[in-house]
């Protein structure tokens, strides 16, 4: 029955071979023409160089890219960024290791990116963030299975202001109260659609914040109004056409521009900037 319904309804042949015939004679053959290669050419050189305008400010340092310094046995650095207060790095503990005792120089921040870390009772885990204030006096500071942490705001990179860090340590007296915003689902605003922050501090001119991006999410492009910091902590986005992952950090000084973000996974951001 199947058969005879193909044979009743296909053509045959001869009709699908004039059917081809008169199909052929009304598609005529297109060859771009030079002012059309010309225009194609323009707009992506425009666009290039809107691209290139755009990230020229930025300073992004990769995951994978940077020279990593060894601080002691067990602990190295990663220079990102120096600033008039304090320097931004990744610190990598291996199992076991610890820092000493030590004063801060300056307001330091701290984020958890892999593994743990414990300062006497304070534990902290994966995404957990950690802020001490200037003349605060920190306990050893170590970790039981490995661990790779953000700074900001840390004297490491400057030697003369480690050396002070860590004989103000040996001084018992303690100024200002460090605190912790644990990674939970408490605090978290929506912006909107798809697009959640976390304050984690401000002063009033800067703030840190936690930013969590839904797959699909989008933000519209904005002028940066003070220096601007981000690591980003899982995930990908799309900044224009530049794409950031999984523990790449990028600078924006102020006056510089960010184009429009897109994520198609979701995301997790630090970012410190205009509060």
């Amino acid at each position: 029955m199947n058969s005879h319904l193909n044979n009743k309804f296909s053509p045959d042949d001869s009709e699908q071979s004039e059917l081809n015939h008169l199909l052929l004679a009304e598609i005529k053959p297109f060859q771009p023409s030079q002012i059309s290669h010309q225009s194609v050419e323009a707009r992506l050189k425009a666009r290039i160089a809107q691209s290139v305008a755009h990230h020229a400010a930025l300073l992004t340092v990769r995951a994978k890219k940077g020279v990593w310094q060894t601080l002691k046995t067990g602990i190295r650095f990663k220079p990102l960024w120096k600033g008039t207060c304090g320097n931004s790095v990744l610190v990598e503990f291996s199992a076991g290791a610890t820092l000493p005792v030590h004063r801060h120089n300056w307001l330091e921040e701290g984020v958890v990116l892999r593994g743990d870390l414990h300062m006497g009772d304070l534990q902290l885990k994966q995404f957990d963030y950690h802020v001490s204030p200037p003349g605060s006096r920190h306990a050893s500071i170590g970790s039981r299975q490995g661990a790779l942490a953000y700074l900001r705001g840390t004297s490491l990179g400057d030697k003369s202001a480690t050396l002070r860090e860590i004989i103000g340590g040996l001084l018992p007296m303690q100024r200002g109260v460090a605190t912790t915003v644990y990674n939970d689902e408490e605090g978290w605003q929506e912006l909107h659609p798809g697009v959640f922050r976390k304050q984690l501090l401000t002063d009033g001119v800067f703030a840190s914040y936690f930013y969590r991006l839904e797959a699909g999410a989008q933000c519209d492009s904005h002028l940066h109004t003070q220096d601007e910091e981000c690591v980003m902590l899982s995930g990908e986005v799309f900044i224009g056409d530049l794409l950031l992952r999984e523990n790449d950090y990028q600078f924006a000084p102020k006056g510089s521009i960010h184009d429009d973000t897109y994520t198609d996974v979701g995301a997790l951001l630090y970012i410190r900037g205009t509060a």
